[in-house]
């Protein structure tokens, strides 16, 4: 009977569970659990960094030369002299390390223009492959070259020349027999095909490569009166 009182007592005064936790050690747990929270979230930001990192990494080229640029290539076999359309061209992409210098990118920039010499499939257009200034001044070396188109008086004549071949530009005078030279040491650039051969039965075109300043006469001159040439 006298142990009663005693055990009461102790019931009384002993602390349960959480409910009697002192002040410091609730605020300790709040710190550990905002703590947990904030590291969470910290891994979440990073995670979602490295995922954007990985897909830029994944788009972008391994390093620069496998960046690729446009050119212009022939998608069949093309003749010398011939007409290029829209149709005989396409642009690919091909690594920076293989574009030739001064290739073309766009299909208009050859679009009904004359082809120099033969194309294979595949082959990219360079300006200098098209009859035009920069033809011209590489054939000739002279910066003040441009190419004119002549119909030869010999349709049999145009199977002598070929591009790279020196002629002189003649052709009979209006008030002489004598011949006049409307230019030397001209540059064959490409015979034209046949199919282009005049109905009156003149010859093959021919574009030769000639100084500006006599280019106006030996164009001039292919309008109203038979042009020969000699062969240098």
């Amino acid at each position: 009977m006298g142990a009663g009182p005693s055990v009461a007592a102790m019931d009384i005064t002993q602390p349960h569970g959480n409910a009697s936790a002192r002040p410091g050690e609730r605020v300790g747990r709040l710190a550990i659990g905002f703590g947990w929270r904030r590291m969470l979230l910290a891994r979440r930001v990073l995670a979602g960094v490295l995922v954007a990192l990985a897909m830029l990494i994944a788009l972008r080229p391994a390093d620069g030369r496998s960046a690729t640029l446009p050119v212009l290539v022939a998608v069949h076999e093309l003749a010398p002299g011939s007409t290029v359309h829209t149709a005989d061209l396409q642009v690919h992409q091909w690594p920076p390390e293989l574009v030739p210098a001064n290739a073309l990118t766009e299909v208009a920039q050859a679009d009904g223009r004359v082809l120099a010499g033969a194309a294979s499939t595949g082959e990219p257009l360079t300006e200098p492959r098209l009859a035009g200034p920069a033809l011209a001044k590489q054939a000739t070396g002279r910066a003040d070259a441009t190419s004119v188109p002549i119909r030869l008086a010999d349709a049999e004549v145009a199977g002598l020349l070929g591009p790279g071949q020196l002629v002189d530009v003649i052709t009979q005078g209006e008030r002489t027999n004598r011949p006049t030279v409307l230019a030397s040491a001209a540059v064959v650039l490409t015979v034209l095909p046949a199919q282009a051969k005049a109905a009156g039965g003149k010859g093959r075109l021919v574009l030769v490569a000639v100084p500006r300043s006599v280019a106006t006469a030996v164009a001039a001159a292919t309008l109203g009166q038979d042009v020969a040439v000699t062969l240098r």
